[in-house]
């Protein structure tokens, strides 16, 4: 079972397992919102609803978030497009390409890495750029944030429990069709 949390403010900003939310209970952290009603925690000396939902006593101060080096995160810092030609390319057919090969030194990190298009990345083969005389669009840097790509928002869906609905926005208000005058 899982417990949805809340931030001071009343905003929902994880699920967790009821264990953990009956941890951060016991050391003071949250206040149980919402309580499962058929579900009950027991022990030797004591017993207790399993909380459905609680709520953060203090504001969590917000760490700066750290961006992964990883394929998709490349991907977005790249925009999709080819670092040679600058052509659009999916996801399923992008390559990464290390611009100073990995048998000439090169490593695989954010500087060394970018998106390029299968024949880009086959025409470059195992030379640097220079050597196979070939521009790069945009030199590779780490980034210090991403494009908006995606956004995750908690949404009440069918199966989750029946307290949750107060705390979550209901799908259908963003994803329902609007009804026109």
């Amino acid at each position: 079972m899982q417990t949805l949390v809340l931030n001071a403010t009343w905003q929902p900003v994880a699920r967790i397992p009821w264990q953990r939310a009956i941890t951060l209970l016991f050391l003071g952290k949250v206040e149980v919102v919402e309580e499962y009603e058929d579900k009950t925690i027991r022990s030797v000396t004591f017993e207790v609803k399993m909380p459905s939902v609680v709520r953060f006593l203090r504001m969590l101060k917000r760490r700066k978030p750290v961006i992964r080096f990883s394929r998709e995160n490349v991907f977005a810092r790249d925009h999709g497009q080819c670092q040679y030609c600058g052509k659009a390319v999916t996801r399923p057919e992008a390559t990464y390409d290390h611009v100073l090969p990995r048998s000439q030194g090169g490593g695989t990190h954010w500087e060394n890495i970018v998106i390029a298009c299968v024949p880009c990345n086959q025409r470059k083969g195992g030379r640097t750029p220079d050597q196979a005389r070939m521009k790069l669009k945009v030199v590779p840097v780490k980034p210090t944030r991403l494009p908006d790509t995606l956004r995750l928002t908690f949404a009440f869906q069918k199966g989750m429990p029946s307290t949750w609905a107060n705390w979550l926005r209901d799908m259908t208000y963003w994803h329902g069709s609007l009804e026109e005058d």
